[in-house]
C-alpha cells in the first residue's frame, strides 16, 4: 500500500519538475528558431503521443489486468498467477472505449483550461509524461497518466509564464485527485459489505 500510495504522490510532483526543466531547455534550443519550426514540432508529436500511449498502456492497463487476475487465482478460476491473453484484450479494450467516449473532455480541459498549448508545449508535455510513466512502469509503480500529464502542463506553463497558468483550474483538479482517492476506498468497502453476505 505504501509503495502505491507513495507512487501516486511522487508521480505528480516528478511530472511538474521534469516538465519544467524540459520546457526551459528547449525553449533555450529554440530560442532563434523560426516560427516554421511549429511544423516540424507537430511531425514530431507522431512519435511523442505513440511514446504516451505505450507508456499509458504499459502502467494504466497493467492496474486493472493485475486485479482481474488476482481475483481469478483467489476464486480458483487461475491455478497459479499469470494474465490471460482475454485479460489482456478485455482491459486494452475497455480503455480505449474509455478513452473514446470521455478522454476528449480530459484533453480539452488539459490543453485549453490549465494553460493555452501550442505544439512546443505539447511535445514537451508527452515528452515528459511518457518518461514518467515509462520509468514508473519499469519500477512496479503504479501511477494515474492523467495525473502526470495535468502538472506536466502546469510546470511547462510555469517555465514559460506563470502567471498565464490557471491556477484555480489547477487547484480544482487537485482538489478532484484528493476527493477520488478516499472515495473510491469507502466504495469499495461498502461494496464488500454489501456482498459480503452472499459470499459463502
Amino acid at each position: 500500500m505504501l509503495k502505491v500510495l507513495v507512487a501516486l504522490v511522487l508521480s505528480p510532483i516528478i511530472g511538474m519538475g521534469a516538465g519544467f526543466v524540459l520546457h526551459r531547455l528547449m525553449l533555450f534550443a529554440l530560442r532563434a528558431a523560426h516560427p516554421r519550426i511549429n511544423l516540424s514540432l507537430r511531425r514530431m508529436q507522431y512519435v511523442t503521443t505513440a511514446g504516451l500511449a505505450f507508456s499509458h498502456g504499459a502502467n494504466d492497463a497493467q492496474k486493472s489486468m493485475g486485479i482481474l487476475t488476482l481475483v481469478l487465482v483467489l476464486g480458483g478460476h487461475l491455478p497459479h498467477f499469470e494474465v490471460p491473453l482475454w485479460v489482456m484484450f478485455a482491459c486494452a479494450s475497455a480503455m480505449t472505449l474509455g478513452i473514446l467516449s470521455g478522454g476528449w473532455r480530459i484533453v480539452r480541459t488539459l490543453g485549453f483550461a490549465v494553460y493555452k498549448v501550442r505544439p512546443l508545449h505539447a511535445l514537451d508535455s508527452q515528452l515528459t509524461s511518457a518518461g514518467v510513466i515509462l520509468g514508473a512502469s519499469l519500477l512496479g509503480a503504479p501511477v494515474s497518466t492523467s495525473h502526470v500529464v495535468a502538472t506536466s502542463i502546469m510546470g511547462i506553463g510555469a517555465a514559460e509564464r506563470p502567471k498565464k497558468v490557471h491556477w484555480a483550474k489547477a487547484r480544482e483538479i487537485g482538489q478532484t485527485w484528493l476527493f477520488t482517492l478516499p472515495a473510491a476506498a469507502c466504495v469499495g468497502a461498502a461494496a464488500l459489505f454489501a456482498l459480503r453476505p452472499f459470499v459463502n
